[in-house]
């Protein structure tokens, strides 16, 4: 059975403002390395299903940027979405194209601004979620072990084992809780929930029977795109069709509400880079416990985050700061507070004076 990987390449990553904006989206940038996360998610799958079987589905705006990124895949694997229409959608239209060019395979939907430690535990993980996958009719889900309490994350509860496959074992995933609050995610942790990474393994033909069974509307659309594949209107039928599919994450839309989801805890060091605080602890730091890239001299400094491009950053006598320097823009905050960035981000947004810097 042919193995595949579809990345959503999608995102804008706001909250790494003002590195990350729309023109140049965290999954474009080097943030932990001279490969960028996308690059890096790549090269993290590729020892297992290689180049012609990794698709890329983006919207317009980042193509070019990801073609000239990634030469190593084929052109045709680089699915444009016309427009963003949510995460199932963009799910559907890898799972239908891997369909139409190779019926019974089966996939895995991962996203491209992620970072994972460990790639071999990554790896190893994935082989067991597609031998489950190719054993029954399961949706399965890898499931990031908790390192910390975390209310920004989704979390699964962990049911009975399924069985052992690669050496890890599966369980059924009982249920999908986004967000708790801290209270609640600290209890999360002690009765076993994972983390929710997003990263979602199945046979391309049980997913899209979930799609016609819970989400019609969107079934429809991808079926006649799915079936202008092989025709030389493929383009056009996408063009016509995709804009008007429903708005719907894959997570409420299919994996909250199937009844065969399973889920395979993990341990491979996985983050979703989601702010400048969360890539400070996952980022190599200094013996002054601080993270640097550009030239910094400090004093007394520690636990800061430093990203400086044209010029060298001085500090003295400071902690717990993220400090990016850009030519254009100059971000200092709290490390606490980097998550408040976003909301930074949406009043830049609302102010035409302001918008062009986001």
């Amino acid at each position: 059975m042919s193995r595949y990987v579809a990345i959503l390449a999608g995102g804008s990553g706001s909250r790494l403002w003002p590195l990350s904006r729309a023109r140049m989206p965290k999954q474009l940038l080097g943030l932990l390395g001279e490969r960028s996360l996308v690059q890096a998610t790549v090269d993290r799958v590729a020892p297992l299903v290689g180049p012609e079987h990794i698709l890329i589905v983006t919207e317009a705006s980042h193509a070019e940027q990801l073609r000239d990124q990634l030469p190593e895949l084929p052109a045709k694997n680089i699915l444009v979405e016309p427009t963003r229409r949510g995460t199932a959608a963009a799910v559907g239209l890898g799972a239908v194209t891997i369909a139409a060019r190779d019926p019974g395979a089966t996939m895995a939907s991962l996203h491209s601004d992620a970072a994972v430690i460990d790639g071999e535990e990554f790896r190893a993980c994935l082989t067991a979620a597609f031998e489950l996958a190719e054993a029954d009719d399961w949706l399965v889900t890898m499931g990031a072990r908790p390192t910390s309490p975390n209310t920004g994350m989704g979390y699964i509860e962990v049911g009975p084992e399924i069985g052992t496959f690669n050496g890890r074992v599966a369980h059924h995933a009982l249920r999908f809780v986004e967000k708790p609050n801290r209270e609640t995610a600290e209890r999360f942790i002690e009765q076993g929930f994972v983390w929710n990474p997003g990263m979602f393994i199945w046979r391309t033909s049980v997913v899209l029977d979930e799609f016609d069974r819970l989400l019609p509307a969107i079934s429809a659309g991808l079926g006649t795109i799915g079936e202008a594949i092989p025709t030389a209107g493929a383009a056009d039928t996408l063009q016509a069709v995709y804009p008007r599919l429903p708005v719907e994450t894959i997570d409420f839309g299919i994996m909250e509400r199937a009844s065969r989801v399973a889920t395979i805890p993990a341990s491979f060091g996985w983050s979703d880079v989601g702010s400048w605080g969360e890539l400070f602890l996952i980022a190599p730091k200094d013996e002054a416990g601080n993270v640097i890239r550009g030239e910094h001299v400090g004093i007394d400094t520690q636990g800061v985050l430093v990203h400086g491009t044209d010029r060298p950053v001085f500090t003295i006598g400071v902690q717990d700061l993220v400090i990016v320097d850009l030519p254009d823009a100059l971000l200092i905050c709290n490390r606490t507070d980097a998550e408040r960035v976003k909301a930074l981000v949406e009043q830049l947004q609302a102010d035409p004076a302001w918008k062009p810097l986001t």
